[in-house]
């Protein structure tokens, strides 16, 4: 019975997340898939890459309180001044309104910030426009968990 009523509640949860994975418009997929290209980036930075993701009018918030615009966020991540070793996300949820994408996730991080090793547990708000056909970061703010 025990064994009959778990192998229940179990594919009810798995028929729930494939309801919500499916739910999931054309919109958020490709979304979900720049962002995805951006934790890659910030990873292994590549300055066109970046450039190509970043709109020009990008707001980097730091949970600091540092605000970059678009030149200091690439720079710091080329340089190394930012360097990220793994970057993990979770709890993702994307919203879309119009040609705007409000996206919020919990970051886990360790890090080699000027050869000091590091970690960082963030919540993030990024902010994704859509121009030109391509979705492109307009604002970030981290904050503490």
């Amino acid at each position: 019975m025990m064994l009959m009523k778990n192998t229940l509640y179990l594919l009810a949860g798995l028929l729930a997340l494939s309801l919500s994975v499916q739910a999931q418009t054309k919109e958020e997929k490709a979304v979900a898939a720049a962002v995805e290209t951006m934790r890659k980036a910030m990873i292994d930075p590549q300055k066109a890459q970046l450039e190509r993701l970043a709109a020009n009018e990008l707001s980097y918030g730091h949970s600091s309180g540092k605000i970059e615009d678009k030149a200091a966020f690439v720079e710091a991540l080329v340089s190394g001044k930012s360097d990220f070793q793994t970057i993990d996300l979770t709890e993702q949820t994307i919203k879309i309104a119009g040609t705007t994408a409000l996206v919020r996730h919990k970051l886990s991080a360790t890090t080699l910030d000027g050869g000091k090793p590091g970690t960082v547990n963030l919540g993030i708000l990024l902010v994704w426009q859509q121009q030109q056909g391509q979705w492109k970061l307009l604002a970030r703010q981290a904050y503490k968990l």
